[in-house]
């Protein structure tokens, strides 16, 4: 990354932790808020937060007002079905985003499971600076508390109905209304959609969203990549699921590389605009779950992005996978879950992924480091010449792991394509072999073996096995194409499971 991004990438952190004018002091301010907030809890009347109900799928909107029982009739507010609040995070502009209503209008689109959609409208609180904006998470959580306590206590909403949905800031605002709310029973569910992280990075789990907020905490990271010791996105794990779509710190499609020509159209508004697709990333992501049910997108457990890339982790058993999103399976744990997945640039976000193990046999002294590319035959459809990156030489007898990821549904893997790509670096040390080694009427090996490629198909967790097509010719060189189909193998082999 070039010396012009770190300049705007510092930039836009400014930003965040703009905080440091004479006399804005932000401990002594969080110091001791949840008391406060607790002691004024039967005092509260009237709230600076606005909560706005969605009365059907062309997104108008009505106010309810706390201590209002008349504006729940006015709304349509429906206490026999669960309620879905939304809210946002902080505000550079003072004005509600765009993803709102497309949220609104998924949650709505759903007559198979209607639900009560709301807005917590905190913008006079959340356009200031960031720091100010991060002291009001605490208020506006308070507020959104009252409110739950109130539809409990006025129309009898069950708290264990409600689902609170936060972006950034709003994610912290969620967990605060979970610890604020106070009494036996927890709200039902918060979700937290790349939870803000200047700020909250570190802290403890009562200065932050938690999984002690809710009966459920699901939590998606999309923008988690520092930057001089700063993330946009919160990176520690503060759910019951932590989701991290491509590892979390970045997103496909989000490319700096476009900054520059959003500058000249933009101005400085574009470096904002350039940050805010891996950070609003989450959001669509959610969004996607919502339109597309059966294209949902499944994550798996898994220490680091790094092992999941060797496609060690594509494993089902003991509730290691689950659904990204709306639709996720709700388990609480005594500890949380970190998961990882592969998502498109667009949506919907949906791959396939799977695990490729294969063991090559190196005849030639040195370690080889060729290009290789597959082409995957299934059942419905073929992708071809897919480029293979092992990320090391290739030394004699060992296995190697790595993870593919397929936009289409190919169906059940029939055959393998596998090629040595040419290169002349490559061509001429295969000439070189060819020219020095002599040769005698007994067959003499010089190359690569690759006798079996196994497979796991993380959606279906399928395990399968290919053979080359040719027993009697196993060596692979340069240029060369061999083709694998679907066999059977000896007990020994069949019993090393791929992890």
């Amino acid at each position: 990354m070039g010396n012009p991004l770190r300049v705007s990438i510092f930039l836009v952190l400014c930003i965040f932790t703009q905080s440091s004018a004479p006399g804005q002091s932000l401990e002594p301010e969080l110091i001791g808020r949840r008391s406060r907030a607790v002691e004024t809890k039967k005092s509260l009347q009237e709230t600076e937060t606005r909560f706005l109900l969605f009365k059907d799928e062309t997104n108008k909107r009505c106010q309810i007002r706390l201590n209002h029982p008349d504006t729940l009739r006015e709304c349509g507010f429906n206490s026999s079905l669960p309620l879905v609040m939304i809210i946002h995070g902080w505000s550079v502009d003072g004005m509600l985003e765009s993803w709102i209503w497309q949220m609104a209008a998924a949650l709505k689109s759903r007559p198979a499971q209607p639900v009560n959609v709301g807005v917590a409208d905190w913008i006079t609180l959340a356009h200031r600076h960031y720091a100010i904006a991060v002291r009001n998470t605490r208020i506006v959580g308070q507020e959104v508390a009252a409110l739950i306590r109130w539809l409990e206590e006025s129309v009898q909403l069950s708290r264990s109905n409600v689902h609170l949905i936060g972006y950034s800031l709003g994610a912290h605002v969620s967990g605060f209304a979970g610890s604020y709310i106070g009494g036996r029973h927890k709200i039902g569910r918060i979700t937290g959609l790349d939870a803000a992280g200047p700020l909250f990075e570190g802290t403890s789990p009562s200065d932050r969203l938690s999984p002690d907020d809710a009966n459920f905490v699901d939590a998606i990271h999309t923008f988690t990549r520092e930057h001089m010791g700063l993330s946009v996105g919160i990176k520690q794990p503060v759910a019951h699921y932590d989701f991290y779509p491509n590892g979390g710190s970045f997103q496909p499609g989000c490319h700096f590389i476009e900054l520059y020509k959003h500058i000249a159209q933009h101005g400085l508004n574009a470096i904002a605009q350039t940050i805010k697709c891996a950070h609003e990333r989450s959001v669509h992501l959610f969004i996607d779950s919502l339109l597309h049910d059966h294209m949902q997108s499944t994550a798996y457990q898994c220490s680091d992005m790094d092992s999941f890339s060797q496609g060690l982790c594509l494993s089902c058993k003991k509730g290691r996978c689950n659904k990204l999103g709306y639709h996720v399976r709700q388990e609480r744990q005594s500890k949380s879950k970190t998961l990882f997945l592969v998502t498109r640039a667009q949506s919907p976000f949906r791959v396939y992924h799977y695990q490729f193990k294969i063991q090559f046999i190196n005849q030639i002294e040195k370690p080889v480091e060729p290009t290789f590319t597959m082409s995957l035959l299934g059942t419905k459809e073929e992708v071809k010449k897919i480029p293979i990156t092992l990320g090391e030489g290739i030394i004699s007898n060992k296995t190697y792991s790595f993870l593919i990821t397929l936009d289409l549904d190919i169906g059940e893997l029939i055959m393998i394509k596998f090629k040595w790509e040419n290169s002349a670096v490559w061509a001429n040390v295969w000439n070189t072999v060819q020219t020095i080694i002599p040769w005698g009427t007994e067959p003499r090996y010089s190359g690569l073996v690759l006798k079996t490629i196994r497979v796991k198909a993380g959606e279906t967790q399928q395990r399968m096995t290919f053979c080359s097509e040719n027993m009697d010719d196993l060596q692979l060189h340069p240029t060369q194409e061999k083709i694998f189909v679907k066999c059977e193998v000896n007990s020994k082999i069949s019993k090393q499971k791929i992890r």
